[in-house]
């Protein structure tokens, strides 16, 4: 079946699809696919390292690899789905994404398996985009809201249990395969999404659709592998001259990037990004504050697995366990902010949910600094709960505020831009938080320590979201709440 967005238009064209309910659960088995793997390194890291060797920074680039590469993806991987239809790029990204699963589970070295999680990362970006567009054109308007809130729950129960399923299945060693069922899991879960994909996927095509602008990725691409890099190389190469370079050069790539958009906008043709987003201050004042929280907050993440593994020596199943309490919390944050407090306070929500983060990390601070090194998973318990519910609180709300300051024509860049944003800004947090850690334990300082300092720099991410969000607008506007 293979219609294009004009048919929904048809007035004889009313009619649900038919598999559509069947089909949202295919879109949705993709989407715990990408949450997963975006979270298992971060507890499977430490014991992968063991095994393969490597220096620190593998640990990085193992959550590196993966966001930066579906940052830079998902970019244009909506508009492949329009270009050559969603069906045929959600198969296509649900293949490439099993086949790089394989390729991670079977690495024989560090260089492989970075490479396979940047596959991962790609064919990610091309499946993820084209679960939502299929949502949209299979699902009637009295449905669609129905729809779209299933994301909530099967986002959740995959948040929760992702850090403890890693670190099930690596204590678990099941078959000998120890970290690598982490990867290998996904094998039967992606090919049973692509083989009901054939099956129950309608195709839907724009007939309008323009040309991918290559040169405009190509840019974006270099530009943020000029500063994820040398961010993550530098401290084991001794920062020599060439890592500035690079990302000073990063900036100016950026800035090319910026340059060629308006001139291809201004002569007619379809910029991978509308330039006149970024002459909106609310806007452009979210992007920068969306870059600092996912930074903090991915980055926090990696470094408190890595403290809990190897300065508190916990397996990584305990490791998994001890995390609970923050994505419980974000669990708790979540159902507090849908339960109306959103629509209540807008902006406001967002603003008590970075202070609840901030509070809940200065607690595990002070916790880690009183306890010492016997500290346990009950001493962590309090300040990761607040954490998770600031975390929840602050996210609820957070796509809708920033997006409600921007034209109807420009909603589709926008959205797809604040969420590669938030992909960057996990790069980038692993990147930054990840060598600024490794870099004290390098200069002799205690585990305990380095995990302090961290969290005091996730503390001052969350001032500078704090202090940007009065950029935002007050409320989402009523036709926007709730995406």
């Amino acid at each position: 079946m293979t219609v294009t967005n004009q048919a929904r238009t048809d007035p004889e064209a009313v009619a649900p699809y038919r598999w559509r309910w069947a089909a949202l659960f295919v879109i949705l088995a993709a989407e715990v696919m990408d949450l997963l793997d975006a979270l298992i390194t971060t507890i499977a890291a430490p014991t992968i390292r063991a095994d393969l060797g490597g220096s620190d920074s593998l640990v990085q680039w193992l959550g590196a690899g993966y966001t930066l590469a579906m940052a830079v993806g998902l970019i244009t991987g909506g508009r492949l789905g329009d270009l050559f239809g969603r069906k045929r790029m959600f198969l296509i990204g649900a293949f490439g994404f099993t086949a790089a699963s394989l390729l991670c589970g079977v690495a024989t070295g560090p260089e492989m398996l970075v490479a396979s999680r940047v596959l991962q990362g790609l064919f990610g970006a091309v499946m993820l985009p084209q679960g939502l567009g299929l949502i949209k054109e299979m699902f009637p308007p009295q449905e669609i809201g129905k729809a779209f809130g299933m994301f909530g729950p099967v986002m959740t129960i995959s948040s929760v249990g992702g850090p403890v399923l890693a670190g099930w299945l690596v204590d678990a060693d099941f078959f000998g395969t120890g970290w690598r069922m982490i990867f290998l899991i996904n094998l039967p879960l992606g090919l049973a999404a692509a083989l009901a994909g054939i099956r129950f996927l309608p195709e839907y095509r724009l007939s309008n659709a323009t040309k991918l602008d290559l040169v405009g990725v190509g840019l974006v691409s270099v530009a943020g592998f000029l500063l994820i890099y040398p961010l993550i190389q530098g401290r084991e190469l001794g920062w020599p001259a060439w890592t500035f370079v690079s990302m000073a050069a990063s900036l100016v790539v950026f800035a090319l990037f910026g340059r060629y958009e308006s001139r291809r906008a201004a002569s007619g043709k379809d910029p991978l990004v509308t330039p006149s987003l970024f002459r909106k201050r609310a806007f452009s004042g979210g992007l920068v504050a969306g870059l600092a929280f996912f930074s903090g907050m991915i980055g926090l993440s990696l470094v408190f697995s890595i403290y809990m593994q190897a300065g508190l020596h916990f397996s990584p199943l305990k490791a998994g366990l001890a995390s609970l309490p923050q994505a419980v919390g974000g669990v708790i944050g979540f159902g507090l902010a849908m339960s109306g407090l959103q629509e209540k306070l807008g902006r406001g929500l967002l603003q008590i949910g970075v202070v609840v983060m901030a509070a809940g990390a200065a607690v595990l601070g002070v916790t880690i600094h009183l306890a010492g090194t016997d500290v346990g998973v009950w001493q962590l318990a309090p300040g990761l709960a607040l954490v998770g519910i600031g975390m929840g609180l602050t996210m609820a709300p957070f796509f809708d505020i920033v997006l409600a300051g921007v034209e109807p024509h420009e909603s589709g860049s926008a959205s797809g831009t604040m969420t590669a944003v938030q992909q960057l800004g996990g790069a980038l947090g692993t990147a930054v938080l990840g060598t600024l850690f490794f870099n004290l334990l390098k200069d002799q300082w205690s585990f305990g320590s380095a995990m302090q300092v961290t969290v005091w720099v996730e503390i001052g991410l969350l001032a500078i979201t704090f202090a940007l969000s009065f950029l935002m607008p007050h409320k989402a506007r009523p036709e926007q709440a709730g995406h």
